[in-house]
């Protein structure tokens, strides 16, 4: 069982900058691929980013791509979503998921591949 806290979310002004930060408990963190998704009002959970569990490799959604960076310390359980430039339609609910399967080779951008989840953490982005 692995437990997801998310925090960092608040509300910014277009072109600022904010961190998320996702503290995993439970598990053997270093070997579970961790990922950003996010829902906004009326729309369906969708991917922002995803990094594989050596950090190696990391995956971004287009509309994220050169603003946003994933990261993680395995030494500290925590992912770290770096978020440049926000826009108006980055407002959602973040959300930090970890995979279910230890040491996936290439990091899943779907949902499903997911199978534990933090309760997420608003971000607000005003024009």
């Amino acid at each position: 069982q692995v437990l997801l806290q998310e925090s960092g979310g608040g509300l910014v002004q277009a072109g600022d900058s904010l961190r998320l930060s996702c503290a995993a408990s439970g598990g053997t963190f270093s070997t579970i691929v961790m990922g950003w998704f996010r829902q906004a009002p009326g729309k369906e959970r969708e991917f922002v980013a995803t990094i594989s569990w050596s950090g190696g490799r990391t995956y971004y959604a287009d509309s994220v791509k050169g603003r946003f960076t994933i990261s993680r310390d395995n030494a500290q359980n925590a992912v770290y979503l770096q978020m440049n430039s926000l826009k108006p339609e980055d407002t959602a609910v973040y959300y930090c998921a970890a995979d279910l399967l230890p040491f996936r080779q290439v990091p899943g951008i779907s949902s499903r591949d997911y199978g534990y989840w933090g309760r997420g953490t608003q971000v607000t982005v005003s024009s």
